[in-house]
């Protein structure tokens, strides 16, 4: 085998067009010159500059804290001169974890 004989496997890559915009152009998809085309171009949103100055909302809220619940006397039942416990009230009306006032 010679010089002239030799054969590559895989064939010579096309140059890149230098484009215009377009697809597959050399300044694709980055807009034209100036701060956007250079590398590391990173701007932060405002948006995101006015969010972080916001204050966080500090501290632990319970969910399964709510108002509390409002009673009238004729819903609280009475036997015999003896008014109904909280404890039968919530299993009667299945309140969980809220305070109970009878007004």
């Amino acid at each position: 085998m010679q010089i002239h004989e030799l054969k590559r496997q895989h064939k010579n890559k096309k140059d890149r067009i230098v484009g215009r915009g377009g697809k597959h152009a050399k300044t694709s998809g980055r807009g034209g010159k100036g701060q956007t085309a250079r590398a590391g171009n990173k701007r932060r949103p405002e948006l995101r500059d006015i969010i972080k100055k916001l204050p966080k909302l500090r501290g632990y809220r319970f969910n399964s804290h709510r108002g509390d619940v409002v009673l009238s006397p004729e819903k609280v039942l009475t036997t015999a001169g003896k008014k109904e416990s909280f404890k039968e009230i919530r299993k009667r009306l299945s309140i969980k974890g809220r305070k109970i006032k009878v007004k």
